[in-house]
């Protein structure tokens, strides 16, 4: 019967630890789904942004024919938001859109007939509700970035989620934070 007690205390002890690695294993899964799921929101808007983008250079083209090299840049933009691959690549490919958003939004400036088109405005408030919902679902990826790179780093989880297969993950930073500071704005 002595040898009773040190094994229950055995059993107890690897049920709590099962139960902790079970609830810690759980947590970072729903917590990488959710970063997973975040960053699929953030490429459906980009994706939306770019599919919204031929249309608007297709508007501003007919007005303004000799801005060549602006077309041009939002036409690689676009290809270059595209083909982002992560975080990083994404957050360069955001910079060179934002910058080309913003010079053919100028151009557009130098046409009031253009400016009056209601297609050109439909394409434009499509455009910012767009870049609002963007840098919406940029902030949602952070926060379930956040959470999950907190909850890998912490004692005891640090000793664990690594060997799970759990690594952190990269945040959506720009490098040019300005640059998309808010969505692209066009004065009329």
């Amino acid at each position: 019967m002595e040898w009773l007690i040190p094994v229950l205390i055995i059993v107890v002890l690897v049920a709590i630890v099962g139960i902790y690695l079970w609830a810690t294993y759980n947590s970072l899964v729903t917590l990488k789904v959710r970063v997973d799921e975040a960053w699929s929101d953030i490429t459906v808007q980009m994706k939306r942004r770019a599919d919204l983008i031929p249309n608007l250079i297709e508007t501003v083209k007919g007005y303004a024919a000799h801005e060549k090299a602006v077309f041009e840049n939002v036409t690689k933009a676009r290809a270059e938001s595209l083909s982002a691959q992560g975080p990083a690549e994404a957050a360069a490919a955001e910079n060179h859109m934002q910058s080309a958003l913003r010079s053919i939004f100028a151009v557009a400036e130098a046409y009031p007939q253009l400016q009056a088109s209601q297609n050109y405005l439909q394409l434009q408030a499509e455009l910012v509700d767009t870049e609002d919902k963007i840098q919406a679902s940029r902030r949602f990826y952070n926060g379930g970035v956040r959470e999950l790179n907190t909850k890998i780093q912490v004692f005891p989880n640090n000793l664990i989620a690594r060997n799970l297969g759990f690594t952190q993950r990269d945040f959506f930073e720009v490098s040019d934070s300005d640059a998309i500071a808010e969505p692209p704005r066009v004065q009329f």
